[in-house]
């Protein structure tokens, strides 16, 4: 029977944590600017708008921001920490953090029509083609 010491493997386990920490931050300047983006979006276009969904699970909506300019989508934010009162904490991995992620669409955006929602984790904005940016039907004389 194999008797493992809580303690040692708490102790193991905090060194492993401080290598993967070290070897992270070795290798983040090694990383190009566009191995990772955050949040992590999915863009549809139709004729009439866009719809962009993006990942911001523990996020409060009042403590995220949405604009547009002409072609581009900013979403920003932040995740404030969580405080508990009479606790010891004995692993912290969801730290408070902030972020802003701007995408560029393929039409410039009606910024008065634009909607958003924000369901389960899932922020989804619906993103009006500028009426002037819409295609045009030529008729065709003979």
């Amino acid at each position: 029977m194999l008797l493992v010491d809580p303690f040692r493997a708490l102790e193991v386990e905090r060194e492993f944590d401080r290598v993967q920490r070290e070897m992270n931050r070795f290798l983040r300047g090694t990383q190009p600017a566009t191995a990772y983006r955050y949040p992590a979006v999915n863009i549809w276009t139709r004729d009439e708008d866009a719809l962009v969904t993006a990942e911001l699970p523990g996020y409060s909506i009042d403590d995220m921001e949405i604009s547009v300019h002409n072609k581009s989508l900013t979403i920003s934010g932040k995740r404030r920490p969580v405080k508990e009162e009479n606790v010891t904490v004995h692993r912290n991995e969801r730290k408070p953090d902030e972020f802003q992620r701007t995408v560029l669409m393929p039409f410039a955006i009606d910024a008065e029509k634009v909607t958003a929602r924000y369901e389960k984790g899932i922020l989804t904005i619906t993103l009006p083609r500028l009426e002037a940016d819409k295609p045009k039907k030529i008729e065709i004389r003979a």
